[in-house]
């Protein structure tokens, strides 16, 4: 009889397919590693079978424990499916982004999932990373396998990933190309094939609001990279260990809308029902190539999970057009706000040393009711607002007198230049009443609410 013990002795093995249509115009051989033939239709289901394995052998993990991890929704689920083969319990952090069909998922292999707000910091007590962490603590004969600096996470794909490819191509892949979220996929499978022919070129795919194509080009950390996306699964705002920059040659970025049309063209023109990082990958790579492929190349993309993740969000008409990814609004997107706006125009700041009566004078005199704070090296430290110094005046008119920086506000929140107006609209409230963005100078506009206002009714 031909059988398996387990659903999680299926892992592994996907599928190499060759992409025909979208790749049009593109020298050479462009492949697609599907992940999605895994069993717990992800990538992640190598990692999580290896990681429950490792702290098995390492004596960590005790019968009847419990797996206690953050996730997206797709380590969660082949945690879970490890979890049914092996009799743990499980217990998932999400953030508040993820799909509802992820958190559906998980629930539904039995899971318990608790939901997390996205945006916050990483270290408050509030994050997804945070509250795993502090499950962790308080439940007995619980591990937190912590995918992101988890050596066990890049060592599952050296050992089955690269290798497969490696098979698959006849040792003929000359460029490999996956999105980049904790690291361990992309870093564990380039380990292993560059091991083979160090000449393999390795290309992350990095998202707008995400660190790590700044880093890997200056070795420097920049909070200011940091901003709200859509895009689920990858990029990070924090350096998990499994990222090795030194096997990943180049970084690109893909913006939510550009990941979420390719992923609804693979699915109509290639047939591979794929998910948003997916398409991220596929874009962002075939981007890259169309000056970089030679016809003896041969590219693999690796495509991490499945569109049914998705169906409310991308697969959904409704969904897209409400965030402008489907629409011919004049207006879509940061950029065409600040084209439309004020194109090179300085932006117009105030020193945190100044009075607030100098500062009433500025917004007086430029018409604006929110500027941006600058300390003494022209670095943005605060924001303030006329309804600020309003309240504040109204409780004790003296502060006019006092310093910006004694009465200011935490800075505005920075966003990319390609994020869409409806995206714009939803980080507007009363505690962030406007939005800066950076050009491809690196000079900072502003967008407010009166912006926002105008282009969504243009």
């Amino acid at each position: 009889m031909n059988y398996y013990n387990s659903i999680i002795d299926t892992i592994g093995n996907t599928p190499l397919i060759k992409l025909n249509r979208v790749t049009k115009g593109i020298r050479g051989t462009v492949l697609a590693k599907v992940e999605y033939f895994n069993p717990g239709n992800s990538v992640k289901d190598r990692i999580a079978v290896r990681m429950i394995e490792d702290a098995e052998k390492q004596g960590v993990l005790k019968p009847g424990g419990t797996i206690i991890e953050g996730t997206s929704g797709n380590t969660g689920f082949g945690l879970a499916l490890t979890a049914i083969a092996k009799g743990y319990k499980c217990i998932f952090t999400m953030a508040d982004k993820q799909s509802q069909e992820k958190i559906d998922i998980l629930r539904a292999v039995g899971a318990e999932v608790v939901v997390c707000p996205t945006n916050v910091a990483p270290d408050d007590p509030r994050s997804y990373y945070s509250v795993a962490k502090k499950l962790h603590r308080d439940i007995p004969n619980s591990i937190y396998p912590n995918q992101y600096d988890n050596p066990s996470n890049a060592v599952a794909h050296y050992d089955t990933t690269g290798p497969e490819i490696w098979r698959d191509t006849d040792g003929k892949i000359t460029h490999f190309a996956a999105s980049v979220g904790t690291g361990g996929t992309i870093s564990g499978t380039a380990k292993f094939l560059k091991e083979q022919n160090p000449g393999i070129f390795t290309l992350g795919l990095d998202t707008y609001g995400s660190v790590f194509k700044k880093y890997k080009e200056t070795g420097i950390f920049d909070p200011g990279e940091i901003y709200p996306y859509l895009t689920e699964g990858i990029g990070e705002d924090i350096l998990p260990e499994n990222v090795d920059f030194s096997v990943i040659d180049q970084f690109e970025k893909v913006t939510d809308k550009d990941g979420a049309i390719m992923a609804r063209r693979l699915s109509r023109e290639e047939g591979l029902f794929i998910g948003w990082s997916c398409g991220t990958a596929v874009h962002g790579a075939l981007e890259w190539a169309k000056d970089n492929l030679t016809d003896t190349d041969v590219m693999v993309i690796l495509l991490p999970d499945h569109g049914t993740r998705y169906l409310g969000k991308i697969y959904n008409d409704t969904w897209m057009k409400d965030h402008g990814f489907l629409e011919d609004r004049a207006f879509k997107t940061a950029r065409d706000i600040v084209q439309h706006k004020n194109g090179a125009s300085q932006l117009t700041t105030i020193g945190s040393g100044v009075s607030v009566s100098q500062a009433i004078q500025v917004l007086n005199r430029h018409g604006i009711s929110q500027i941006p704070v600058t300390d003494s090296e022209g670095h943005i430290v605060g924001s303030l607002t006329d309804s600020t110094i309003l309240n504040r005046l109204i409780d004790d008119p003296s502060v006019k007198d006092c310093m910006v920086s004694a009465i200011m506000d935490k800075p505005f929140k920075f966003v990319g230049l390609d994020n869409t107006v409806d995206a714009l609209s939803s980080l507007i409230d009363r505690d962030n009443k406007a939005l800066l963005v950076r050009d491809e100078h690196q000079q900072v506009h502003i967008i407010t609410q009166a912006d926002l206002l105008a282009a969504m009714t243009t």
